[in-house]
Formats: C-alpha cells, sequence, structure tokens
C-alpha cells in the first residue's frame, strides 16, 4: 500500500492552507476598514446598511419604514408629476423646459385638452420667426424683418369662463409672453393718456406689429381671441368713473397690466374714497410665471404695461427691475405684450 502523502503533496498542501490563510487576513483587515457596526462579514455589513434605522431617518420622504416603501413614496409623487392633467398642477410648477422651435400638433391638443400634457410654467419655444408684413392703422403695408424670438408660458387657463359673453372663455390656452422686448415703440405722439390704453397710438397702430409676428410664429389658427374690459376714457389723470372709463373688446395680443406683472397696482390711480376709476380688467391676477419666477419680470430693458398713471403717463417696467413709469411719448419704451396660444 502505497503512501497516501507524499513529501511533495504536503507541502503543496501547506502552501495552499497559507495562501488562503493570507486571503483571510487581507479580508478581515478589508472588513475592519468598514464603518458599519457590523464588521464580522460582508454579508452582515451589507444587512445593516439595508436596515440601519439612523440612515432611514434622515430621508426626506414621509414614510421612513424602509427603503422601499420611501423609494415607492418618490415614484408615486413622480408619477403625479408626469401623468397629472389640469391647469391647477401644471400651474403649480416651474420647469423651464425647451419645448422645441415651433409649436406641435401634440402640445396644440394637450393645450386644446386642457390637459397640458408635458407643458408647464416657464417652459419655452425658441421661434425662428420669419420675415412678416402687417398694415398699419393709416392701411398702409409694412414689413417686419425674420428674428428669433423665446416665447416662454406664464400661465395656463389664465383667461378661462372670464369674459362678457355667455359663459365666457370656455377653450383651454396658455399665456404666453416674449423673454425680451419685441421692438420698441412710444404710447402716444404726446404727453397724454387721453383717450386710456384704447385711445392710445400703442393700441391703434404701434401694437400691430406684435400681432403680425406673434401670428406669424404661431400660425393664426393657434392664436386664441378673448374677451378684456380696456380703459378707453381718463378724467382729470384716471379711467373716467363707471359706466364711463372701460369698454369690452376683442383682444388677442396686449400690453401686460401691473397685476399681470407685479401681483398688484403700483402706479394706477385708485379709489380714493369719492372717486371710483372704472379699473375693470380680467388682467387682474399676477401671472404664475413672475409669481414662480420674479427674477424674469425684469429682462434688463425696461417696456410698457397698459396702465393709466396720470394725464400724461403710462405704467411700465424698468430695466432695473423696480416699477416704473414713463410720460407717454417716450419712445424708448418696450413692446413686450402677452398673448393666448392654444
Amino acid at each position: 500500500m502505497g503512501k497516501l502523502f507524499t513529501e511533495e503533496t504536503a507541502q503543496q498542501m501547506l502552501a495552499e492552507m497559507k495562501k488562503q490563510s493570507g486571503y483571510q487576513e487581507n479580508l478581515q483587515g478589508r472588513l475592519a476598514a468598514l464603518n458599519t457596526s457590523n464588521k464580522t462579514s460582508l454579508v452582515a455589513a451589507i444587512n445593516e446598511l439595508l436596515t440601519q434605522r439612523g440612515a432611514l431617518s434622515g430621508l426626506s420622504t414621509s414614510d421612513k419604514t424602509s427603503l422601499v416603501n420611501a423609494i415607492n413614496e418618490i415614484f408615486a409623487f413622480s408619477k403625479v408629476l408626469k401623468e397629472g392633467s389640469g391647469a391647477g398642477l401644471h400651474n403649480s410648477l416651474y420647469r423651464g423646459k425647451n419645448l422645441g422651435t415651433s409649436l406641435t400638433a401634440a402640445q396644440s391638443a394637450a393645450i386644446r385638452a386642457g390637459t397640458f400634457d408635458d407643458i408647464w410654467v416657464g417652459d419655452y419655444w425658441t421661434i425662428n420667426v420669419p420675415a412678416y408684413t402687417w398694415k398699419d392703422s393709416a392701411g398702409t403695408t409694412q414689413n417686419g424683418a425674420a428674428q428669433t424670438v423665446t416665447f416662454r408660458v406664464a400661465d395656463c387657463d389664465y383667461y378661462l369662463k372670464s369674459g362678457d359673453k355667455d359663459s365666457g372663455l370656455t377653450t383651454h390656452h396658455v399665456v404666453v409672453v416674449p423673454d425680451t422686448n419685441l421692438y420698441t415703440a412710444r404710447m402716444n405722439a404726446t404727453n397724454t393718456t387721453e383717450g386710456g390704453y384704447v385711445g392710445s397710438e400703442m393700441y391703434t397702430n404701434n401694437l400691430l406689429r406684435a400681432i403680425a409676428l406673434i401670428t406669424a410664429a404661431f400660425g393664426s389658427s393657434h392664436i386664441l381671441s378673448h374677451r378684456e374690459a380696456l380703459c378707453n376714457g381718463v378724467t382729470d389723470g384716471k379711467p373716467s368713473v363707471y359706466p364711463n372709463g372701460h369698454a369690452w373688446f376683442d383682444r388677442t395680443v396686449d400690453l401686460m397690466t401691473e397685476q399681470m406683472v407685479y401681483g398688484g397696482t403700483i402706479f394706477e390711480p385708485g379709489s380714493d374714497g369719492e372717486t371710483v376709476p372704472s379699473l375693470y380688467t380680467v388682467g387682474c391676477k399676477q401671472l404664475n410665471l413672475f409669481r414662480h419666477r420674479p427674477d424674469l419680470i425684469s429682462n434688463r430693458q425696461w417696456y410698457w404695461l397698459r396702465n393709466v398713471v396720470s394725464a400724461a403717463s403710462f405704467a411700465g417696467v424698468y430695466r432695473i427691475g423696480r416699477c416704473y413709469f414713463s410720460s407717454a411719448s417716450n419712445a424708448g419704451g418696450g413692446v413686450r405684450p402677452a398673448a393666448l396660444i392654444y
């Protein structure tokens, strides 16, 4: 009967045992460096990480009982944001996503359905507006050069159910505002606010270019007309007393109001306890874009608002971020209007 182990075999077994011992020492050294309380094995350390309440208690989720529950809570919230619909939800969050270079058929359908799928306040289109034409108040054709404009979603369904006819506006829409002034123009040839906003040169002539530009950008079938109460009479530097001083008009594009920008009137004259001017306007609440991002109110350019301030001045937003007003003949005022898109 031969030997079970030769000397050579014994030496090989001893070498292997030493090798395994070295591996174990190596492993123990690495385990000792772990930040876990349990360092007996990798399995025990991993289990400690998965069940450690200290880490779970630091989560921002309401449910901190387990990682699975916390993840499910986060997923449920993200699902609401992704799949939730309606103006209420989509007005509640500023996103700021690039929506492309034109209003797509799918985007238009989402707006008209009132779901606003993948359209949130702050989202924007950067549109290469082609050359366009319009007729001025004298009927003369004017030419506008091509330009690139960023139009930003300022609100969803801002004008819904408003207006003086039947049940009001029933068409879902978004209000868009350009990031920068489209051009500059004066409110009137002289320093007067006679006739209010409706009687101004801005309303009767200078705004026609903006209407043509925005129509060229989105297409006439996507510009929504709505009813708006506008100032058409001024007495002693204030909108005239009811029933004078205002009327209802069909509108597509207009200068914004102080209320739409700031959330309230600043320079527009109010009731003094005796005189109650006609301050009727549907644009009486702050656009959600400026509620979420007040820094976007000022674009480092000054621009006109449509509120009458005095017998000679209209309201505005100054380039350094403060509220403003200026004499009506100031041709340096920017035209940064709002429009309804659907």
